[in-house]
């Protein structure tokens, strides 16, 4: 591939308290760097307490304060990007090998500006219980249309700024703006998004999947992403 390609691609990382991940899912983006695909990586620091800060910089990543909160984290970060596209990624996420290369051709691709991207959910656990989350993360989105955050979501600025961009929300911000994006406007890349299992390792195989879709089942019958913030924990 062209190491003289234009920068097209600003990568904005949510990030609280996440030095053991972070280092990891910065280093796959090095793949977009070198390939002159990825302009700059905001990391978005919520208050972080342990080294994220520091690990962010040693990372190549330009850190930008915000209130904790994803929802927050994401406008923030939206906000300072530049470039014509933007990959928002969680920060316990690590992008497969050839992902720049799915991501240039989506973005050549005919009518790509009016739709959005998502990564492949997987798990980094050899546990089977992982492929029955996987498994439910795919019929999630194929079902209901609501990929994972975890899958990351890439889309043109002009689209994300037509549609609102997400909302300062304490909880389901990924949601409410996938929901906005639609089914015909959601494509998922043949590329996995390696996220890390240590919340269901730590919540329950089971019991951690049941709260989320109770959760997400809570959300549809209208209460408040407040309300769930409490719930949530």
């Amino acid at each position: 591939m062209s190491q003289t390609l234009s920068v097209t691609l600003d990568v904005v990382v949510p990030a609280l308290n996440a030095a053991p991940t972070l280092a990891a899912a910065l280093r796959a983006l090095d793949e977009g760097r070198r390939c002159g695909l990825v302009g700059e990586v905001l990391a978005v620091d919520g208050g972080s307490r342990d080294g994220t800060r520091a690990v962010a910089q040693e990372g190549g990543a330009r850190v930008l304060e915000s209130p904790p909160g994803r929802g927050l984290q994401l406008v923030a970060g939206a906000a300072a990007a530049t470039s014509p596209w933007i990959l928002f990624l969680h920060a316990d996420t690590v992008l497969e090998a050839g992902w720049a290369v799915a991501v240039r051709e989506f973005m050549a691709a005919p009518g790509s500006e009016d739709r959005a991207a998502v990564f492949r959910f997987t798990l980094d656990d050899a546990d089977p219980r992982a492929r029955r989350i996987e498994r439910l993360a795919r019929w999630r989105g194929r079902a209901l249309a609501l990929p994972y955050g975890d899958q990351g979501l890439l889309i043109s600025r002009g689209l994300y700024d037509a549609l609102g961009g997400f909302r300062p929300l304490p909880l389901m911000e990924d949601v409410d703006f996938v929901r906005r994006v639609g089914r015909r406007g959601l494509v998922e890349l043949d590329v996995a998004a390696l996220t890390s299992a240590a919340r269901y390792r730590a919540g329950g195989w089971w019991l951690r999947p049941l709260r989320n879709l109770a959760i997400l089942l809570l959300y549809f019958l209208g209460l408040s992403p407040e309300t769930l913030k409490r719930l949530y924990g």
